[in-house]
């Protein structure tokens, strides 16, 4: 109300400033054309000229108009199309969300080419058509959606990638994604598809390289990175290890390892089982002596009581331990046969017997059977017999024997 008055009194203020103008200023115009003549006021005829401008100017613009009517119409039915083609889209996503995927592949690909993005819905139709197994379709809908936008190779080729993993055509999909890998070496959702790529494929040496991008990156938890870590690292050695001249590539590998990898007892014992069978038991014997210092565990306390070094230095770094461990029976059972190595059969005998006391086991009566057989003690050599016979057949799996038929 307040705004109303204001332009009123405005509006009043004006009228009465050109009435004194009108007052103050006389005037008038006179057009003669040939013997006509024109006459009027000096106001009334600036009006007119107004007016006539105006008119003018309209006019004007209507001709410019006129002269283009074809593109006009243009302009308006492309503007419709793309307004068509917006509301297809919109249905064809809902329908993809909805798993919908006959209908939003027939939407979507309709849409496309009246789209201002066709990227999305080629990408979008071939994700419907590979839901319905229609492969052959959803790589020429990729196709098209590679074709329909310039710069688009990394969008397609992630749709691609993750198509082709779905279908377990895993060497397929490491292909696109290692192409990928070189224009995107540091892209998020690469890394993540070729991580499942490479477990697939069961790369454990693409696995091993990866981690530490996919930790930079945040991608991958702290557990999850541990346990793919300890699994990469245990393939690689267990293949290597199968080709006893390729020593220098496990050691490789254990320097390349993570600190905290070091300490893992399976790695551990796999990696001295590999310098063994590349003929560096000496190696062996110092990485399972430094480990079982930190981490002691029986199985390498029994592979250690096995290697073929120096068996008197053997012995004395075992019985240091068991002044720490004087009821271990892994480590008197070790000592039993660091003893028989070194040619020592009473103590033998006693380590054997020790390490049966604090556990009775198949194994230790096996190795004080053989003990006795060969000190000429039959009689005993045939108690521990029968007796590892007994705790043998204990630990064998329940299964139907002769002797629990009917007659």
């Amino acid at each position: 109300m307040r705004k109303l008055i204001l332009v009123v009194v405005f509006g009043l203020a004006i009228g009465a400033l050109f009435g004194q103008l009108m007052q103050s200023v006389p005037g008038y115009w006179l057009v003669r054309v040939g013997d006509t003549s024109f006459q009027t006021s000096f106001w009334f005829g600036l009006v007119l000229l107004f007016a006539a401008f105006v008119v003018l100017h309209f006019v004007l613009r209507l001709l410019m108009r006129l002269r283009r009517p074809v593109s006009r119409l243009k302009v308006w039915n492309t503007r419709t199309r793309q307004r068509n083609a917006m509301r297809r889209t919109v249905r064809g996503l809902v329908a993809l969300a909805e798993g919908r995927w006959k209908r939003a592949e027939k939407a979507l690909t309709k849409a496309a080419d009246d789209s201002s993005t066709p990227l999305v819905n080629y990408l979008s139709a071939a994700l419907a058509a590979h839901y319905q197994g229609r492969h052959d379709q959803a790589d020429a809908l990729l196709k098209r959606a590679h074709f329909s936008t310039e710069g688009s190779d990394a969008a397609v080729g992630l749709v691609q990638a993750q198509l082709r993993l779905d279908r377990q055509q895993f060497e397929e999909a490491l292909a696109t994604l290692t192409r990928l890998e070189k224009q995107l070496p540091d892209h998020p959702q690469v890394l993540k598809l070729l991580k499942q790529a490479y477990l697939s494929v069961n790369d454990w040496d693409g696995i091993r390289r990866l981690m530490p991008r996919l930790a930079r990156q945040q991608l991958i938890g702290d557990d999850e990175r541990r346990d793919l870590e300890q699994r990469a690292y245990r393939e690689l050695i267990l293949q290597t290890a199968r080709r006893p001249g390729d020593v220098e590539r496990v050691r490789n590998l254990w320097a390349e390892m993570p600190d905290y990898l070091r300490g893992d007892v399976e790695l551990v014992g796999l990696y001295a089982e590999a310098l063994v069978r590349g003929k560096e038991e000496g190696v062996a014997e110092r990485l399972l002596r430094q480990t079982l210092k930190e981490h002691w565990d029986s199985r390498l306390v029994l592979r250690y009581g096995l290697l073929n070094v120096d068996a008197g230095r053997q012995l004395a770094y075992a019985e240091k331990w068991l002044q720490e461990r004087p009821n271990d029976p892994d480590l008197l059972l070790t000592l039993g046969r660091l003893s028989l190595r070194n040619a020592y059969w009473g103590k033998a005998q006693e380590y054997f017997e020790a390490s049966q006391r604090q556990r009775p086991s198949g194994v230790v009566c096996a190795e004080l059977a053989r003990l006795y057989a060969n000190l000429g003690d039959h009689d005993k050599s045939q108690l521990y017999y029968r007796q590892s016979v007994e705790l043998l057949d204990k630990s064998l799996p329940a299964l139907p024997q002769p002797s629990d038929q009917n007659p």
